[in-house]
């Protein structure tokens, strides 16, 4: 269930890839590690059933680290990430939530030379308004970030 949290600062919630994110951050309970704010829609569609059906009113950040327990958390709550859909163990690390991508996926792309194409796939879809970040990827944040971070990484 739902674990209590006494401190953290009041956050904004944020949206999808056609509009602006207000960035205010805070660093995780756990591993301190610096979090994102996400809108109640992308936390109503990652929590599991029954979970999503008594969430707790109030502002969220949501903690990206793979390696770390926590989901999401507020001033009054932290939600483990094995209460989030996205998380499953069965589950491989996701790049792109919404088109189905995952890192090691596109990692191999990038090392035989097809990457363009998966890339452009995403941009085009984004572009034309039909991913849906805010609600199927668990930071409610655009994955396109993340492509040109794996580009880099692979270039280096």
């Amino acid at each position: 269930m739902l674990r209590r949290r006494s401190e953290s600062r009041l956050i904004m919630s944020s949206s999808c890839c056609h509009s602006s994110t207000k960035k205010v951050h805070d660093t995780c309970p756990e591993c301190e590690k610096e979090c994102f704010p996400v809108s109640r829609q992308t936390m109503l569609h990652q929590l599991q059933f029954p979970n999503n059906q008594s969430l707790p009113e109030g502002d969220y950040l949501f903690c990206a680290n793979q390696h770390c327990t926590v989901g999401y958390f507020s001033i009054s709550a932290v939600i483990p990430k094995s209460q989030l859909r996205a998380f499953q163990s069965d589950r491989k690390p996701m790049l792109c939530h919404c088109f189905d991508i995952s890192g090691p996926v596109y990692r191999a792309a990038l090392a035989d030379g097809t990457a363009k194409a998966i890339k452009a796939f995403v941009v085009e879809q984004t572009k034309a308004a039909l991913c849906a970040c805010e609600s199927r990827n668990p930071s409610g944040r655009c994955c396109l970030a993340d492509f040109r971070q794996m580009e880099k990484a692979h270039d280096c």
